[in-house]
């Protein structure tokens, strides 16, 4: 416990400096703008930053892309109250009561209101980030071959649900990032495989390209291809939130923090999941219910603090197991590994003070969007009248440089133009990237431990079913997939509700 609170403490001490606070300043400021641009995500914006970080130190990359990750999801309440556009998923439960109270001639109300939601949640996020994640992380440093196998498996299972609402073109996609991973020369003895003779495939696929072929290059051809036209609600009154109005709502607060970090410990639970939850808790037992959706400021405060609490529950399986939770903590995990730091049980061992870094730097990026959300509404703005037909190039631009820099290789640019190309028509056919990125950074992983698994067990599959780790992990994959055969989930429904039922009347009994 001591020990612990002293790697805290050092941990804020090593970004108490101007460098640091520049870096993690400016990445919050960054990722805001890209909140405030419709069509713009925080796992472009997470794979665009990484390639321009990718010849830094890497606690100050971290340090970045965290902030920026943080910065992205609260600027996208910001197009929510003001368009009535979500600027990320996770904003979209903000639309309702924000928008509702920028046409009420109250949208300085509500960006303050959602400021406060923001700050509250992303710090009791926090909390929950320094004191849970070193305990799992010790619990997984007993995983060998087999768990960290099933492990893997359980990540790319989770790839159904990540995003979109087709669980079977989630799989798709994750098994597509898993044969991708394949490409190149093979962990253990360096064969070639799927190389088809072309020497440059040897090398595999790299990560930096990928991300940004599917996450940028993809977004731009997406966003040129749709445009999307906007009116802007205009700010007349104050965005400096009342203390006695946010301190009010102090249950909302930590009722819809809980649910955050809780949906953001799930793998396969995004932040939107977190603020839709929080916002239909809030509805169930608010005072105001019937002003939810009509410019409630429970609703909104409700929205804000779930789907910001929920960044730092992504993080915590993501250092602690190794298996992001959503999109961005995937590209961020990814990010971690190019920088030389492999999250997974191994952490706490290679790195074991890298888990306070983060709790220190996701701390910073929390101060961060407090004082650009309420000193810096105005200048901000400014951000939603930049033309897409003006923004797009100059992110190609960075695209194409951030694919040549990492190795200095033409084919990386050859790749991100490849999947930047087939992620653009596989989006336009509902297939969603993030699960196939999630199976490019596990599959190395799911194939070492395999293979490893088998050469310890002379080739037995008995191990991955019998050591207790290995079939709890076991029996959780295969039970979510099964949960989405539908026959199978109307009897789990059954059963369950039979349960609850005989449960009720027992406790009715007693009563």
């Amino acid at each position: 416990m001591l020990a612990g609170l002293s790697e805290l403490g050092q941990a804020y001490l090593s970004i108490l400096n101007v460098y640091s606070l520049a870096y993690g300043l400016g990445g919050a400021l960054l990722g805001i703008v890209v909140g405030c641009l419709p069509g713009l995500s925080a796992t472009l914006c997470i794979a665009l930053l990484t390639t321009l970080t990718i010849k830094m130190a890497a606690n100050d990359a971290i340090l970045i892309l965290i902030c920026s990750y943080v910065g992205t999801l609260y600027g996208g309440s910001r197009t929510a109250i003001l368009l009535n556009i979500p600027g990320t998923a996770a904003n979209a439960a903000s639309c309702a009561d924000g928008y509702a109270l920028a046409l009420r001639g109250e949208a300085g109300r509500a960006i303050g209101i959602a400021t406060s939601g923001a700050f509250s949640g992303t710090l009791f996020g926090v909390l929950c980030l320094a004191a849970f994640t070193p305990l799992l992380a010790e619990v997984s440093l007993s995983f060998g071959a087999y768990e960290f196998f099933w492990l893997a498996l359980l990540g790319v299972a989770m790839s159904g649900s990540i995003v979109g609402n087709d669980p079977l073109k989630g799989w798709l996609m994750g098994t597509l990032g898993l044969f991708v991973a394949q490409i190149g020369q093979e962990g253990l003895y360096a064969h070639d495989r799927f190389t088809f003779g072309w020497n440059q495939l040897s090398g595999g696929i790299s990560l930096i390209p990928a991300l940004v072929g599917a996450f940028g290059f993809a977004e731009v051809l997406t966003t040129l291809a749709d445009p999307v036209e906007r009116q802007i609600v205009e700010l007349r009154d104050s965005v400096l939130p009342r203390f006695r109005e946010v301190f009010q709502y102090w249950r909302t607060v930590l009722r819809s923090g809980v649910i955050g970090v809780l949906t953001g410990l799930m793998p396969g639970v995004g932040e939107d999941a977190g603020a839709w939850m929080s916002y239909a808790a809030a509805k169930a037992v608010s005072k105001e219910r019937e002003q939810f959706g009509k410019g409630s400021i429970d609703g909104l405060m409700a929205a804000e603090t779930g789907d910001m609490s929920s960044i730092p529950g992504h993080i915590i399986p993501a250092l602690a197991l190794g298996v992001p939770g959503s999109a961005p903590s995937a590209v961020l995990m990814a990010a971690m590994i190019i920088h030389g730091i492999q999250p997974g049980p191994m952490l706490m061992i290679e790195h074991p003070q890298f888990i306070y870094d983060v709790v220190a730097m996701t701390s910073l990026a929390t101060v961060s969007i407090l004082v650009f959300g309420l000193f810096l509404i105005k200048p901000l703005l400014l951000v939603l009248k930049i033309k897409r037909t003006v923004l797009m190039p100059i992110i190609f631009l960075l695209c194409t440089v951030g694919a040549f820099a990492n190795a200095s290789r033409l084919f990386d640019i050859y790749c991100m133009l490849a999947i930047g190309i087939g992620a653009f028509f596989l989006r336009r056919r509902g297939y969603q990237m993030a699960p196939f990125v999630l199976g490019l950074v596990l599959g190395g992983l799911l194939d070492k431990s395999l293979r490893r698994g088998l050469v310890l067990s002379d080739g037995s599959l008995e191990p991955f079913f019998t050591r207790p780790i290995s079939i709890g992990f076991a029996t959780v994959t295969i039970l979510i997939l099964l949960l989405y055969i539908p026959a199978f989930k109307s009897l789990v429904t059954t059963i369950t509700g039979a349960v609850s039922r005989q449960f009720q009347r027992f406790t009715s009994r007693a009563a």
